[in-house]
């Protein structure tokens, strides 16, 4: 990901942190995975095994933030090797963050299904979100591995998507509580997860935007579209 430097060492500390953020991302995709199992096949279990993986994510959270934070004490890189370590970091935090949405997820299946609901609620309406959500952290996962610039630019367009399919979402759910008030409590949790897997396609958004910085040097998070087209091209 990279130029070779003068020191192997410091190559090889720079690939070791990489290649623990692409394991903490592997790990938030199948929890992502097996989230959207529970919540499609009602799946109680499957819904238990993602919550109490969940620390294995924030494991690894607290393992990169002490490599990155050691290496650049010990390192001091400059220009692109320092871009590349303040990247990771906020790439961490995404991931973490993502988990936490994941794990939310979890837990709002299995409100859903103590609450007898499950069946009779709109759920199936969430399934292109959640294979966007899936699809769009993949392939920023795999953009950063890269450092490919167009995928990334890519994917910031297309979390568009995302809100749209939830503000639909939205306004069926609120139709859908108003034709029968006995089912506002589990719409709600369906609404918190719907909201959970649309960030998740924030956090990948955010990721491809540190795909950006690394390779081209830019912060691009607040500019208009055109400007961050003009920055990848």
């Amino acid at each position: 990901m990279g130029d070779k430097h003068i020191s192997s060492q410091f190559d090889n500390e720079l690939n070791t942190i990489s290649a623990k953020v692409m394991e903490m991302g592997g790990l938030v995709e199948s929890q992502l995975r097996n989230a959207f199992y529970a919540f499609f096949e009602f799946s109680t279990e499957a819904a238990d095994q993602v919550i109490e993986r969940e620390a294995a994510i924030n494991v690894l959270e607290v393992e990169i933030d002490h490599d990155i934070s050691s290496t650049i004490g010990r390192r001091q890189p400059t220009a692109r090797d320092l871009r590349l370590l303040l990247a990771m970091a906020k790439i961490t935090a995404n991931l973490e963050r993502a988990g936490d949405e994941v794990a939310r997820i979890a837990r709002m299946v299995k409100l859903i299904i103590d609450s007898g609901s499950a069946r009779s609620l709109p759920s199936s309406e969430l399934r292109v979100a959640s294979d966007l959500a899936s699809h769009l952290l993949r392939r920023s996962l795999d953009a950063f591995a890269r450092l490919d610039t167009d995928t990334a630019l890519a994917i910031i367009k297309a979390d568009d998507q995302i809100d749209h399919e939830y503000d639909g979402f939205l306004r069926k759910l609120i139709t859908y509580m108003m034709e029968d008030p006995r089912t506002i409590s589990p719409s709600l949790n369906l609404l918190f997860l719907a909201k959970a897997i649309e960030r998740v396609g924030d956090h990948a958004k955010n990721i491809a935007e540190c795909t950006i910085y690394v390779a081209k040097g830019e912060d691009i998070r607040h500019l208009p579209s055109a400007d961050r087209e003009s920055v990848v091209r």
